[in-house]
């Protein structure tokens, strides 16, 4: 069964990792947008959700619809600029678990690809040394299991669908993923990237934080 492309969000119950007066961090579940998509039918989000909850929870950053785990939301528009900054300067630390199509060699790597919208293919994005900007990622394959790689991925940039294009530029797309797979690889019920781990500093104490998810997959 492949993810499907109508919009079908799933009504699993907020699963909140962290609270306190500044930021809070969720677990979103795959198949869910981070804010609304445009038209009625897309209204449904993570944030919309938090903030039935939280009301004045506030956008930091985003993961795609089909990828679940680790999110930050901000709770001041204090924490808000800080949390930004943050990812802006790249001073987050992000990892995410894939399982990928094949065997990815060797083990351990870096992409160095450019990335930037594909336009007639939209919202695709493609490589492009002569006009991408900068998108780098570190990979770790962890184990191999039933003709896939299951690997920890460290982004060093933030790219839209960065790590879904760069796998897909090894050769070994993400399995489940309705974009950049195909064949029996885009066959799963839903697209196997997670946000495991992310690191911030508190807004307030500038202390590090680590908010963590494990693998539905």
């Amino acid at each position: 069964m492949a993810v499907s492309s109508e919009y079908t969000p799933p009504d699993d119950p907020l699963d909140f990792l962290h609270d306190d007066a500044q930021l809070l961090a969720v677990n979103k579940p795959a198949g869910l947008l981070s804010v609304p998509g445009r038209g009625e039918h897309l209204a449904d989000c993570l944030i919309t959700r938090v903030q039935a909850v939280f009301p004045h929870a506030l956008l930091v950053h985003r993961l795609d619809r089909d990828t679940s785990g680790v999110m930050v939301f901000a709770l001041t528009a204090h924490a808000q600029r800080h949390l930004s900054q943050q990812f802006q300067a790249r001073t987050t630390r992000k990892t995410y678990i894939a399982r990928l199509e094949g065997q990815l060699e060797p083990k351990t790597g870096t992409v160095d690809l450019p990335l930037i919208v594909d336009w007639p293919n939209r919202p695709r994005q493609m490589v492009c040394h002569e006009t991408g900007k900068p998108a780098q990622t570190d990979w770790r394959v962890l184990r191999y299991e039933d003709g896939s790689t299951r690997v920890r991925l460290s982004p060093k940039t933030g790219r839209t669908h960065q790590l879904r294009v760069h796998m897909q530029a090894l050769g070994h797309p993400i399995l489940g993923d309705p974009l950049y797979a195909s064949g029996a690889a885009r066959e799963h019920d839903r697209m196997m990237l997670h946000s495991e781990e992310l690191r911030i500093k508190h807004p307030d104490s500038a202390m590090s934080l680590k908010f963590r998810a494990k693998a539905p997959f």
